[in-house]
């Protein structure tokens, strides 16, 4: 089971080999469709779903280790190995905990003997239902939908309909779809192995129990969804854009590139403000309407900025184009990660905070029982303050939708934004202290969410990856990473809604209804006692 779970890792960025997810996924249902066939019990599926979801999660997950070394916020070298390994570990644990979960209700679920297509549409349903309930928490990442992103924009296009569980759905049916085909061809190896005409008559009969289901059926399923799945997809990614001039915004980024070791200090304080006030200066002279910086791009508390940032602030007064500058503001007596609307006469328009903020790395969760604990195995000299979820963003160019760094992830939150009316898909992020694969799948998260809004999304990352990115997710441009970058671009506001913006991820309670719907007629008919 591990390889089967690594072999999902790696359709996730930044290798993409996409494909994958398509097979990667048969190897568990290949063992919890013969539970019971081969007489093993529910903790064969548990322990199988835990190592599976180890190799994905683990791999996936893997470039949380890059927060090592943590020297230069004055944590000892060994003490960081051990808080990167940990952190990795428990988030790492954490996603297994779903792939484990899934596998052990599956397990019960088979000992009630219903058949393989049923199973499939319950396994389908309840993966779903599960990557719902994780979205819903705290940490979250990794859901099945986003090894397909940034590659595979076709079968992304899927979660125009009903959100990322849209493709969640297909690859677990054709991966089910897959194992139940090989577990019936290996079943009928074994049952007509010397009787030619044991399959036939066991098709007919039902001899010894043995309900025999042609292979074939399930492997033409199998593919005829995954085709399908694509074709729709297609059909959604060739509809034109439709964007018309009045709604066009000439949009400049800045990628300040200020590592995270100085960048809490003097020295980034000084390049930070010379790089991000230079860069403004020069997009503002190509004409553009407004300027994204990443994530805390200038890292003061912003109650009185125009004495902390004189220069930055006689440049926008000077250029009177509007700036959306990441730093801190405060709520009570804790700071916030927030993103600000700077007008061109300097006065602050609108503020953003940061809502779903990274556990250990921006907040401690459940302070009052872990707060001496976690305190031992996190940097954090103080904890920030969430923003309020129904919170609007205005650019003085229309209203945003945004997500800074972590946000990008849960897919819901952002629908919110599109539907209190975001025209535009703001992604701010920081980045610097991770390895190169997180800043990939950053960008991937952030093609999901462009598909799924039908927005065009500005990227700015402090150290990259930053883009442009259209609502049929091709990434029109992309910087490099660890280099000073700027660049201009047209997009356009949007005020389209999708299905998935208008209902939400209404295809995980359908599937959860029609599978406990099935599922209940399946398991009367086959009771003894029924008639």
């Amino acid at each position: 089971m591990l390889p089967s779970g690594i072999l999902m890792g790696l359709a996730t960025a930044p290798v993409g080999a996409w494909w994958l997810a398509w097979v990667a996924l048969v190897p568990l249902w290949a063992i919890v469709l013969q539970l019971k066939r081969h007489g093993r019990l529910w903790w064969h599926a548990s322990l199988a779903g835990l190592l599976w979801g180890i190799g994905y999660h683990g791999l996936a997950l893997f470039w949380i280790t890059g927060i090592h070394p943590m020297t230069w916020l004055g944590v000892p070298w060994l003490a960081s190995l051990a808080i990167a390994l940990v952190c990795w570990v428990i988030i790492t644990l954490w996603g297994a905990l779903l792939v484990t979960l899934w596998a052990v209700v599956m397990s019960r679920l088979q000992s009630s003997h219903p058949a393989s297509w049923v199973l499939i549409l319950l396994g389908t349903a309840l993966w779903c239902g599960l990557e719902w309930a994780w979205s819903s928490g705290v940490l979250w990442w990794t859901s099945l939908s986003y090894t397909q992103s940034p590659h595979n924009l076709v079968i992304l296009q899927l979660g125009q309909l009903s959100g990322p569980a849209t493709i969640t759905a297909a690859i677990v049916a054709v991966n089910g779809l897959l194992a139940a085909a090989w577990t019936e061809f290996c079943s009928l190896s074994t049952v007509s192995k010397g009787n030619p005409d044991y399959a036939s008559s066991a098709y007919r009969n039902g001899a010894a129990g043995y309900r025999y289901r042609p292979p074939q059926s399930f492997f033409i399923a199998a593919v005829v969804l995954c085709c399908s799945a694509h074709l729709i997809g297609f059909w959604l990614y060739s509809r034109p854009l439709a964007d018309t001039p009045s709604m066009a915004v000439r949009a400049g980024i800045i990628q300040g590139n200020i590592p995270n070791t100085i960048k809490l200090f003097s020295e980034g304080w000084r390049r930070a403000i010379a790089g991000y006030t230079d860069g403004y200066t020069q997009l503002a002279a190509q004409g553009v309407d407004l300027v994204l910086t990443p994530e805390t791009a200038l890292p003061f508390l912003w109650t009185q900025p125009q004495d902390a940032l004189p220069t930055l602030y006689q440049a926008i007064r000077t250029q009177g184009v509007t700036a959306l500058v990441g730093g801190f503001g405060e709520r009570g007596d804790r700071l916030t990660n927030s993103l600000f609307t700077i007008t061109g006469d300097g006065t602050i328009l609108s503020r953003y905070d940061k809502v779903k903020l990274v556990p250990l790395g921006e907040y401690i969760p459940f302070e009052a029982l872990l707060s001496r604990l976690v305190s031992r195995l996190s940097p954090l000299d103080s904890q920030l303050a969430a923003g309020e979820p129904t919170q609007q963003f205005e650019t003085g160019l229309g209203r945003a939708i945004v997500s800074i760094c972590y946000e990008s992830a849960f897919a819901n939150y952002l629908r919110q934004q599109a539907t209190a009316g975001g025209e535009l898909f703001l992604s701010a992020a920081n980045n610097a202290h991770y390895s190169p694969a997180m800043p990939a799948q950053h960008h991937a998260q952030d093609v999901q969410r462009a598909i799924e809004l039908d927005r065009w999304a500005i990227r700015a990352a402090n150290t990259g990856y930053s883009g442009i990115v259209d609502p049929h997710g091709n990434t029109r441009w992309i910087s490099h990473l660890n280099t000073y970058a700027l660049h201009a671009a047209t997009v356009y506001r949007r005020q389209t809604r999708t299905l998935y913006v208008r209902w939400g991820d209404w295809l995980t309670p359908v599937l959860l209804v029609l599978a406990a719907g099935v599922g209940g007629i399946q398991v009367i008919r086959t009771s003894p006692d029924s008639v």
